[in-house]
């Protein structure tokens, strides 16, 4: 129903900058979005929360990436961003977009990721 695809993923050095976007396609009207944000999975660990905010609310930032990461949106052109500040090698992962509708029904729609490398 609902279609989730990031952009802006590739390789920086560290220090570096790094835009993600996500773009929401389908079925949207009708359905209640609760919570969007971005998560990130690293080789041989388990995806983790980078961001996530109520629709309406403001973000909130895991510690590992607070004070260099920005999340935004733009629920006109439904779309969600990440702006990647100060990037360092613990940084290197998947990163992947969410939305989800809590209650009945539930919903939970992620995309299929975006590379991102960062360079020591």
């Amino acid at each position: 129903q609902v279609q989730l695809v990031e952009s802006g993923g590739g390789l920086v050095q560290s220090g570096g900058s790094l835009r993600l976007s996500c773009a929401a396609s389908g079925s949207i009207s009708g359905i209640n979005i609760n919570l969007v944000g971005w998560y990130r999975q690293a080789p041989g660990k388990e995806r983790e929360l980078v961001v996530t905010t109520t629709t309406g609310g403001a973000p909130n930032y895991a510690d590992s990436v607070k004070d260099r990461f920005t999340f935004s949106r733009d629920y006109g052109k439904n779309m969600i961003f990440l702006e990647m500040n100060r990037l360092k090698p613990e940084d290197t992962a998947v990163y992947y977009c969410n939305a989800k509708r809590r209650g009945n029904p539930f919903y939970d729609y992620w995309g299929k990721g975006t590379q991102v490398t960062v360079s020591s």
